[in-house]
């Protein structure tokens, strides 16, 4: 023996270690499915929220938000979901409240005058 492993041994523990990766993969398949699982309730109960204290028209104008700036109307619907859960909404919030929250949160735009001489 020169120290070095057989043909055998090195077949055996190839082996062995690609059973060692293929269980790595299917624990990590089962943590990004539990993971994505959890998003996915996380978004169902904020829907529901939503739903629940949003008239049809306020939900009109949210979903035009989403289409144009995305990132504001996470922020707004995050907003109305801690409001929500905190239990400072009385009855359900309408196209007018809703235009007022959204003055409220996104910061004011600038505006440019443009001088003629």
């Amino acid at each position: 023996m020169s120290g070095e492993p057989s043909d055998e041994e090195l077949k055996r523990l190839r082996e062995e270690r690609m059973d060692q990766l293929r269980d790595q993969a299917e624990q990590g398949d089962g943590e990004g499915e539990a993971r994505e699982a959890a998003q996915q309730r996380a978004k169902a109960q904020k829907k529901a929220v939503l739903r629940k204290h949003l008239t049809d028209d306020a939900r009109k104008r949210l979903n035009t938000l989403k289409m144009s700036k995305p990132q504001v109307a996470e922020q707004v619907e995050s907003q109305i979901v801690a409001i929500a859960k905190s239990g400072r909404i009385q009855g359900k919030i309408d196209d007018e409240k809703m235009a007022e929250l959204l003055r409220e949160l996104t910061p004011d735009s600038k505006s440019f005058d443009i001088k003629r001489r």
